[in-house]
């Protein structure tokens, strides 16, 4: 099979792989609203809230473009890998900044909301595909 050959039937691994990180953001979001709301306030809670949500959207995008890649070509997929990613980190800066400029929000929450469970989020889908394998 050529670099430029899209795979026929396949699944949208992409796909799955962001509705498994969003069922775990589940998790991930109470225990962070929680935390600000504990240290900042509602401020916090509500600055927190945005921050889980707009990481949640980013990884939903990234299986929707990788997903879209893949039927087209191994070569789009792994410049949309690429690429994709610059931007979409690229769009969380600019749609928090957006966010901050036009709703009072706690920037700092935000901020570190963003990040922690951005890192939480794609840790824990990386060690549960890890001990996925390990049992097969």
């Amino acid at each position: 099979m050529s670099a430029d050959t899209a795979v026929p039937g396949r699944r949208d691994l992409e796909l799955t792989l962001a509705r498994s990180i969003s069922s775990r953001a589940l998790f991930v979001a109470p225990v962070l609203i929680g935390f600000f709301w504990l240290i900042r306030g509602w401020d916090g809670a509500w600055a927190s809230a945005i921050g889980v949500a707009v990481v949640v959207v980013n990884f939903w995008a990234s299986g929707k473009a990788l997903s879209m890649a893949a039927r087209r070509s191994l070569a789009f997929y792994h410049a949309a890998a690429l690429f994709g990613f610059i931007i979409r980190l690229g769009l969380i800066t600019v749609t928090m900044i957006g966010v901050a400029s036009v709703v009072e929000v706690d920037r700092r929450a935000l901020g570190v909301t963003a990040v922690v469970s951005y890192l939480a989020l794609l840790i824990w889908e990386a060690v549960a595909l890890t001990n996925e394998r390990e049992v097969e």
